[in-house]
């Protein structure tokens, strides 16, 4: 059976649900199809001790600050979860959980999506699929041959689990470092090692900052004025409380990154070696846009190239919430809500033009 809508939104995570409230406030039909059978996005998936960068009043989603966690400055991830969820409860958000997208197709004047329990047509298309569900694993020598346990950052929960085991800690990002962090604190002795010496933010920056950052540097590309840089110009690691305490008590030593794994651990360059029970891969993720490969506008890096938010090469389609590509800070919660709110109301001109 085949329903139809002005616009299908992919992915009911936070990009997904900014993306329903500006629709929603413009009263465009839409519908909000999400592979999750439960509200959450990919914050239902992340390690336990997991921070936000920043006080639950810079976090929040469009028309609903997100409430301060008592006792908590940095809100956690359950707390972002409850505030999801109430989000799409409180604004009536059209999400349907556990439906899956398998793919988006051209179909005259309409884009057709296909899921698992049937297919949409409409007259545009968000994709907020985010980047959760690719995790990217680099292609180290050995890594085929290496006997000990493998897991990317979406497998990691807490340190209880590698109790007196030796684990090596992969990438000189924030997951890297919190991760390195949480089993340092809990009296494991990680190996953390790092393509380049770690580059911390300045203690007194979080989320705020990073998103004026982002902001500045696409106002700057938008008005032909110089690269900022923006956020990687500040640094990769936010010193969050638990990484700022682990890296005061020198816990948190990055050793440079090794040529490859033996079957019983890395070996460096210098054919130094380690023997590892456990590689935590922290090394980052790919968008998720598999389910647009049949309108074939992937280049490289498997990014879509965008003017804004809106596909270059089909107008019925916006990308939301993949990084700096498809928005400033547009993959995190206080930046989603601009690009969101521009996606929406270019679609309302497009659709007012074919309806006339």
């Amino acid at each position: 059976m085949t329903e139809q809508t002005d616009v299908v939104v992919v992915g009911g995570g936070q990009a997904g649900l900014a993306a329903g409230y500006h629709l929603r406030r413009l009263g465009i039909e839409h519908v909000i199809l999400d592979a999750s059978p439960a509200p959450g996005g990919a914050w239902q998936h992340t390690w336990d001790s997991l921070r936000l960068f920043s006080p639950a009043q810079y976090s929040s989603l469009p028309g609903r600050l997100m409430p301060v966690q008592e006792g908590e400055l940095y809100p956690d991830a359950a707390h972002v979860v409850a505030y999801l969820a109430d989000y799409e409860k409180r604004y009536e958000l059209p999400v349907h959980h556990g439906t899956r997208v398998e793919g988006v197709h051209r179909d005259g004047p309409f884009l057709r999506v296909e899921t698992d329990s049937g297919s949409w047509t409409a007259r545009a298309v968000v994709s907020a699929t985010g980047t959760w569900t690719r995790p990217f694993l680099p292609a180290v020598p050995g890594r085929g041959e290496y006997r000990g346990r493998q897991l990317h950052t979406v497998r990691y929960r807490n340190p209880s689990e590698f109790a007196g085991q030796r684990v090596v800690v992969v990438g000189g990002g924030n997951s890297g470092a919190q991760i390195a962090a949480d089993l340092a604190h809990a009296g494991s002795h990680p190996t953390w090692v790092t393509q380049r010496p770690p580059r911390y933010l300045a203690d007194h920056i979080d989320g705020r900052a990073l998103f004026d950052a982002a902001t500045a540097r696409r106002r700057a590309l938008d008005e032909g004025r110089s690269d900022s840089g923006g956020v990687a110009s500040l640094g990769d690691i936010v010193a969050v409380p638990p990484v700022r305490a682990a890296r005061d008590a020198r816990l948190l030593t990055a050793k440079p990154m090794f040529a490859g794994l033996t079957a019983t651990g890395p070996v460096w360059a210098d054919g130094t070696r380690a023997e590892a029970d456990a590689v935590i891969w922290c090394t980052g993720f790919r968008p998720a846009l598999a389910h647009l490969a049949p309108l074939r506008l992937r280049g490289p890096r498997g990014h879509i190239a965008t003017v804004g938010t809106r596909a270059a090469d089909e107008a019925r389609l916006h990308l939301l919430g993949y990084g700096d590509w498809t928005g400033p800070a547009s993959a995190t919660l206080i930046g989603v809500g601009r690009p969101a709110r521009d996606a929406a109301r270019q679609i309302a001109d497009s659709l007012r033009r074919q309806y006339g």
